[in-house]
């Protein structure tokens, strides 16, 4: 039945055949490129500039992709065209399109070009103008418009401004800071301490900015210390004064001769890697030769800097030293760590020396690149010809290679450091020790140990007993024990807990059992006293409980 039925279905039209051309075939056109309004800002702004305006008119109108709108329109604006021109090109977008009106963002780019040029009375007609048409100032055209009235030195206006801003719209924290610094370039502080209150209690964020002002006034005032203070609540507040804020400062202390807070700031500046604007560190350094203090500190945080205001000197003012020297920074600020780990090899054969501040930079640099080995390169050259690095480079190296496990290129490091004349301290020697002991390597552990002259206390030596017992090696780890008693140095609670567990671990009971037993006739005696050594409260927080 269903074959029968098929002779009653219409027939299939016959596919229609399309003839090929002769030839290579015609390829589709590529697509447009695309329009970026950043292009025909540029393109506006240049005939703009580069025409006058009788040509620049109709290249305008006939410019492809410039779209009369409120966004293209104030991005040309912004880019400060000649003012004529800029102003005619104002005039002309709102004939250009019937459909464009322009609004505060176009009225506000135009008003500031005004301000900027001096030309307040025609700021404040298109200002006026605006209000006639209907378009509603936001808290941006007032600032522009209170800033240039200050400028102009008209500050009573531009707190009118202020008052009808505040009238009519909520001002922002740029607006607030811009009143502040209105008021306190004026010398009236008292209103302007009160401005800044008023922000606060709008629950409005001070920026870095705001801080600045602050900081600027009580520079200009002479009081200092309060601009460490003011600085110390900016971190609180999690905002870190930036490079601009550090410049002025660092400008009025050297004019006014302050430095001590110099130091402070330029040592936060170190931390931060922030560096000064060349007038400003040459002022530095001539208030810092004036004083008779050093100018190490101001050099290291501008190594880029430091050979201004040198005076001769036979090494320093060498020509094949400067270009050293200039070699490395230029490649320290392009990173290439292979070039000066072949500069610093060649530099050691032929034993010439380099600023210690420059070879700390490249360490630290290096390390935090983790390109440990031109930093362990810049060590042994150091240590070869007698430079003296900085504390910090020496613990970028161990920190980096503790976690390698490179722990033969470790006992190098401490070596290098303790032989530059500086000290480990407690808590650094102790925590090495540990941390090698874990590791299973008890004879670096024990070399370092040896190596600590000032800092053998209760704590490195628990270290090491515990380094000893990880290792499986009992009767060393009872005859350091037995060592330490002989020096003076009284056990505590973390070192009965490490010798305790250690020899419960290598099945010794017996004798943990009895120094289990002295553990408890010590605490009992300690019971009434109120007194613990520093040592012996780091030994017990590091140990006590280790193994719990």
């Amino acid at each position: 039945m269903l074959r029968r039925s098929r002779r009653f279905l219409p027939a299939r039209p016959p596919r229609r055949r399309h003839s090929r051309p002769h030839g290579k075939a015609v390829l589709p056109p590529p697509p447009a490129a695309p329009t970026y309004t950043r292009d025909v800002v540029r393109r506006a702004t240049a005939i703009l500039r580069d025409h006058p305006w009788s040509a620049a008119r109709p290249l305008l109108l006939s410019l492809p992709g410039l779209a009369w709108d409120s966004h293209t329109v104030a991005r040309v604006l912004k880019t400060h065209p000649p003012l004529q021109k800029a102003f005619l090109f104002f005039r002309l977008a709102a004939a250009a399109s019937p459909a464009f009106r322009h609004d505060r963002f176009t009225y506000t780019s135009m008003i500031h070009l005004l301000g900027e040029a001096g030309r307040v009375p025609a700021m404040l007609r298109l200002l006026a103008e605006m209000l006639r048409a209907g378009v509603a100032p936001d808290a941006a055209t007032f600032t522009t418009v209170m800033h240039w009235l200050a400028r102009a030195g008209d500050v009573d206006s531009a707190m009118r401004v202020w008052a009808e801003m505040k009238s009519r719209s909520r001002p922002t924290v740029v607006s607030y800071t811009a009143c502040v610094k209105i008021l306190f370039d004026a010398r009236r502080a008292e209103e302007a301490r009160r401005v800044f209150g008023e922000m606060v209690a709008q629950g409005l964020r001070p920026t870095c900015k705001t801080y600045t002002v602050l900081i600027e006034h009580l520079a200009d005032a002479g009081k200092f210390e309060a601009t460490l203070e003011i600085m110390d609540k900016m971190k609180e507040a999690c905002i870190e004064p930036d490079k601009a804020l550090c410049n002025i400062l660092v400008q009025k202390c050297s004019r006014a001769g302050e430095t001590s807070v110099m130091t402070h700031i330029l040592q936060y500046m170190k931390e931060h890697f922030i560096v000064l604007r060349r007038p400003i560190f040459l002022e530095a350094l001539e208030a810092l030769k004036a004083s008779g203090d050093s100018d190490e500190l101001l050099r290291e945080v501008n190594p880029h800097l430091s050979y201004e205001g040198i005076e001769y000197d036979p090494i320093l003012s060498d020509q094949g030293y400067i270009t050293d020297r200039s070699t490395i920074i230029y490649l320290l600020s392009a990173k290439n760590w292979s070039a000066i780990e072949e500069m610093i090899n060649e530099m050691a054969s032929n034993n010439v020396q380099m600023e210690s501040h420059i070879l700390s930079h490249v360490i630290e640099a290096s390390c935090a690149d983790c390109r440990l080995s031109c930093g362990l390169t810049v060590m042994r050259y150091s240590l070869r010809v007698g430079c003296e690095l900085g504390r910090s480079a020496y613990c970028s190296l161990l920190g980096k290679y503790i976690r390698n496990g490179s722990f033969d290129l470790v006992t190098e490091i401490v070596e290098g450091l303790i032989i530059s004349g500086y000290n480990l301290g407690t808590y650094l020697s102790s925590i090495l020790i540990l941390r090698l002991g874990y590791a299973g390597q008890s004879s670096y552990a024990a070399h370092i140990f040896r190596l600590l002259t000032a800092d053998k206390n209760v704590v490195p030596y628990t270290a090491l007993i515990n380094a000893y017992f990880q290792a499986g090696k009992v009767d060393g780890a009872l005859d350091l024990f037995t060592e330490m008693r002989t020096a003076g140095i009284s056990a505590c609670s973390g070192t009965y807990e490490v010798l305790i567990h250690g020899l419960q671990k290598a099945g010794r009971k017996p004798e943990s059992e009895h120094y289990r037993r002295e553990r408890m006739n010590m605490q009992w005696r300690l019971q009434y006293l109120d007194q613990c050594s520093s040592e012996d409260s780091l030994c017990n927080y590091l140990f006590c409980g280790l193994h719990g």
